[in-house]
């Protein structure tokens, strides 16, 4: 994919691709202090932005500089770097579990951690959206269209990206809603559904690149923010946005890592780095990369490009995220049970 886009808004300087599939790249300045971000696939151009604001803001009012890295990858995978010892400060993901793996696997912190910001320590959230070919030619409209014979699709792997859960989950919502939790007509749709999938990569970013440059699929599945941005980048054409109607609630949970930071000597830069998240200044830059956001101010400056939606919970499609990690993405749970031919 062209870099354009995102390099102008997001001032991104360059990522290292390392052996273990993750990225890894920095806002680099002379600084007094390091801090280190462990983030989602598609978060780069994001948190490229959000770490010069932060870093202007912290300089002025502590006098201190401060140089940010950040490493990404899916999130399960970043999550699962960190309890093998990558020593990040701070994690910015997109799925609630892949911060509750670091206290039930490395108790790396508490596990009230959602207690300790506001929104569950949730500065922003998203929702599921399709990004078609020029003039839908499929006419891909909802959930329902992405299981019909004539159509193919890309999403990440919900094995290895809280993206690929979302739509999954989102999916799922549909067709509860659709057939009346009838269970057998659900387990149909959601074969089909998944059965149309031309590629499962390992990453939002991906799944992406497979659709816009290697041109795979008619439809990408994938968060709001990012089918907005593709289509920022492109203009003059070449995709349209499908937002459903009925969709999930996605929420960005953050984190500082307790014990990262008091062995890194971090602890007070990392608090105030996710605590400016939630400043007006970071959630209009935050909205400017399509997310939606908490702050009221912002909500009404960006009404327009966020149209209302039902955003089903995880409690009302399977109960809570630990039931959906054990009944669906465990080995041998719904999604394994689907996928088989």
């Amino acid at each position: 994919m062209k870099s354009s886009f995102w390099q102008r808004v997001g001032g991104f300087t360059g990522a290292l691709v390392l052996a273990s599939g993750m990225s890894f790249g920095s806002f680099v300045q002379a600084s007094d202090r390091e801090l280190l971000n462990s983030s989602y696939d598609i978060a780069r151009e994001l948190f490229s932005a959000y770490n010069e604001l932060f870093a202007a803001h912290w300089q002025a009012e502590q006098g201190e500089r401060v140089q940010i890295k950040q490493s990404h990858g899916g999130s399960s995978r970043q999550a699962q770097a960190i309890i093998q010892g990558l020593r990040a400060d701070v994690v910015t993901y997109n799925q609630v579990t892949d911060v509750d793996i670091l206290h039930e696997r490395g108790k790396l912190i508490p596990a009230d951690w959602r207690d300790r910001l506001p929104n569950a320590s949730s500065p922003y959230y998203s929702t599921m959206a399709f990004l078609v070919r020029k003039g839908n030619p499929k006419n891909i409209r909802n959930w329902d269209d992405l299981a019909r014979s004539d159509v193919s699709s890309v999403l990440p792997n919900p094995k290895t990206s809280g993206n690929g859960r979302y739509s999954y989950l989102a999916a799922l919502g549909y067709a509860q809603q659709a057939f009346d939790n009838d269970q057998q007509q659900v387990d149909q749709y959601l074969r089909t559904f998944l059965g149309n999938v031309a590629v499962f990569d390992t990453g939002g970013r991906g799944a992406t690149t497979t659709f816009t440059e290697r041109g795979i699929g008619d439809v990408l599945l994938t968060f709001e923010s990012e089918v907005n941005n593709i289509l920022a980048e492109y203009p003059e054409g070449g995709y349209e946005v499908v937002v459903p109607k009925v969709s999930f609630f996605a929420e960005f949970p953050v984190a500082w890592i307790d014990r990262n930071v008091q062995r890194n000597k971090t602890e007070d830069l990392a608090r105030a780095y996710l605590e400016h998240l939630y400043s007006e200044d970071a959630q209009r830059l935050i909205a400017g990369f399509n997310y939606r956001v908490h702050n009221e101010t912002v909500q009404a400056e960006f009404a327009e490009r966020f149209p209302p939606l039902q955003l089903l919970t995880i409690e009302q499609i399977a109960g809570s995220w630990e039931k959906a990690m054990d009944e669906h993405f465990s080995s041998g749970g719904k999604l394994d049970q689907l996928q088989r031919r």
